[in-house]
């Protein structure tokens, strides 16, 4: 039996991963080999490969949305950021620039679209739902005054084909490889760091964090501004991958990643979430809409299973936390048996 003194010291992260973040990691497996047997073509490795390729920006960015929902706030604009960045990057090579200067230059665009949320959100301090779904309509906007209804397609071949190789003739994407790198690295961030403290103290408590010294509103700018670039990033590969910048490129991505994140066990109110269950959510959602779209089923349909994820992330931890609730009002309320029987025997 388990000491309880020894539960009351567990790291709070560690008791989540325990039980909703486990969970997830255990149905996106099941869901894998399940589909694996029962669905023609899934468990192909030419499949797993796109199903990674899939995943891929939808997790880049899910790393910082996670960290930005820890600290109860939102960022909507990402997939927008992906298509502007997308489409200057289309531009920019119009223009005669080489990949290299414009690699760097849209990652550093994306850091500045997100410096803009973040000066909104921590300085004017504007609702952050608000703020993003204004910049979402604005920069998916500007992204059609950069680039209108054309697309750019003569990327270079050295370029376009690493992103979409693989590992030594595997089944595993190249671009797989940075993904694991910045996953270890945001994780060892949010886990095992006072950066990490400081977001789950300012989600738990933004009045009780900056009580304790820690400057909630320089924090969450920056994790902005990481996010405005990691999506930068991800327009950069999406971009490399399908060898085509578009202004409408990854439309409606936003509603993935809320939900990939929603569905990993992050807290909407915030200071809850791992970053393990966050990544078994990517996995599941992109391993559901992968057997779907295998099934021929429409992308409308595609989106009806994502708001569905996304309500049952809403929902489901909510119920399981407030019956949890319950029952441990019920266990203080009832005497145990041990002080039953001592009450007897003094009588």
């Amino acid at each position: 039996m388990s000491d309880p003194t020894t539960a009351a010291r567990r790291p709070a992260w560690l008791s989540r991963l325990a039980s909703w973040d486990v969970a997830v990691i255990a149905i996106a497996i099941v869901v894998l080999l399940v589909a694996s047997g029962t669905i023609d073509n899934f468990g192909t490795g030419r499949n797993y490969t796109f199903l990674l390729l899939d995943l891929l920006p939808i997790a880049l960015m899910a790393l910082p949305m996670t960290f930005i929902i820890v600290t109860g706030e939102i960022d909507l604009s990402v997939a927008s950021t992906l298509g502007l960045t997308s489409a200057v990057m289309g531009s920019l090579w119009n223009s005669g620039l080489t990949i290299e200067t414009i690699i760097p230059l849209c990652i550093v665009l994306g850091a500045v679209l997100g410096a803009v949320n973040g000066f909104f959100v921590t300085v004017l301090k504007l609702p952050s739902l608000a703020v993003t779904i204004g910049t979402m309509a604005l920069y998916r906007g500007l992204a059609f005054v950069v680039l209108g209804d054309s697309a750019v397609a003569d990327f270079p071949g050295s370029y376009t084909s690493w992103v979409t190789g693989t590992v030594g003739g595997s089944s595993i994407p190249n671009v797989l490889i940075p993904l694991i790198v910045l996953a270890i690295v945001f994780g060892v961030v949010l886990h095992a760091t006072p950066i990490g403290r400081g977001v789950f103290a300012a989600g738990a408590s933004d009045t009780a964090a900056r009580f304790a010294g820690i400057r909630t509103g320089r924090a969450k700018f920056w994790l902005y501004v990481v996010s405005g670039a990691v999506a930068g990033l991800a327009g950069v590969l999406w971009t490399l991958r399908y060898s085509s910048a578009r202004a409408d490129n990854g439309f409606g991505l936003e509603l993935a990643v809320v939900a990939a994140v929603l569905l990993g066990g992050v807290s909407i109110f915030g200071g809850k979430g791992t970053l393990p269950g966050v990544l078994g959510g990517v996995v599941l959602l992109s391993a559901l809409q992968n057997a779907l779209r295998l099934q021929d089923v429409s992308n409308e349909a595609l989106n009806i299973v994502t708001g569905v994820l996304l309500i049952i992330s809403v929902l489901l931890p909510n119920i399981l936390s407030s019956t949890r609730a319950a029952l441990q009002r019920r266990r203080r309320r009832s005497p145990s048996p041990k002080a039953g029987a001592l009450a007897g025997a003094e009588q």
